[in-house]
């Protein structure tokens, strides 16, 4: 796979780009699961800790989020493209919501429906939330995400993926953790229990969208990166998207610049507005031409030739 060079982008005026076209948003049927990560129980989990899962829909006619919470039984769901489209490429979709609760459709199934539309296969990841009590608000939620990295290796060839093509997405928190999966590839975070936990937990590419937690202190001057999250020169190439009126943009920013001190292939785009917790839904800011952008970026590295 050939890696784009390290590149930035800063946008410094709005109307730069043409505003988005309104989209239809039809939620994608799942052509595997809901696959249980944990068929005997998650590691760690201690029954009755978050209470019983709590699923808050859309109100009708309204662009709200769906908000899913108290998750104690994780899975995945994958979304394939269709077959005259698929590439072989597949990415675990991480939902933002703070480390408290999941936006399931603004993060979710929405880029899922994206994804297929250019040929990537979606694999959406249903981790634990809220933060459980006495352990890293990421702890639980890595050992989600690096188990559902190994079974969708495991299961690449029965669902057309191509083993080294499998990248991870995150928004927000889901950021965070799409960041430490990149990172912490060879730490261990669970005991092994099948023949999935043979394989590698490392993603082949990562993409963040305004992600938070990336950084020691959002308002210092020089914030150091997070302690969970040790960049290498062979942490997976990035894509970042952040703006300018984000109180979070620093963190796209400084890990950027770390990415590129390591010697990592990386790509930021920073957009003057748009705020936090945009999805790839359209609106008058620029920012929501971020999905081409990263179409863009994909297609450089080869992820969407079939």
């Amino acid at each position: 796979m050939r890696y784009a060079c390290l590149a930035v982008t800063v946008l410094l005026a709005a109307g730069l780009l043409v505003p988005c076209p309104a989209l239809a948003f039809e939620p994608p049927k799942a052509a595997h699961g809901p696959i249980k990560l944990w068929p005997k129980g998650a590691p760690g989990e201690k029954e009755g800790e978050v209470g019983k899962e709590r699923y808050q829909p859309q109100k009708e006619g309204q662009r709200q989020v769906a908000r899913l919470g108290s998750v104690s039984e994780p899975d995945i769901r994958v979304y394939a493209p269709p077959k005259e489209k698929a590439t072989g490429t597949a990415i675990v979709v991480c939902p933002g919501g703070g480390y408290h609760i999941l936006a399931m459709d603004l993060e979710g199934t929405e880029i899922c429906d994206w994804l297929n539309s250019i040929g990537v296969t979606g694999v959406l990841l249903k981790y634990r939330v809220p933060r459980r009590k006495g352990r890293p608000a990421h702890e639980a939620p890595l050992q989600d995400a690096q188990r559902a990295l190994r079974l969708t290796r495991h299961h690449a060839k029965d669902w057309g993926i191509a083993p080294d093509r499998i990248g991870i997405l995150g928004f927000s928190a889901g950021g965070h953790l799409a960041a430490a999966a990149s990172t912490n590839d060879e730490a261990t975070t669970y005991e092994p229990i099948d023949e999935a936990d043979r394989l590698s937990a490392k993603p082949n590419f990562t993409v963040l969208l305004y992600p938070g937690y990336l950084v020691t202190d959002e308002k210092a001057e020089h914030p150091e990166i997070a302690e969970s999250l040790p960049i290498t020169k062979d942490t997976p190439p990035t894509f970042l998207v952040s703006t300018g009126d984000d109180r979070l943009n620093t963190s796209s920013l400084f890990y950027y610049l770390a990415l590129r001190r390591a010697g990592v292939p990386a790509e930021l785009h920073v957009y003057p507005t748009g705020g936090h917790g945009y999805g790839l839904r359209p609106s008058d800011h620029t920012v929501c031409t971020w999905p081409k952008r990263c179409e863009d970026w994909m297609r450089k590295l080869g992820l969407l030739k079939r």
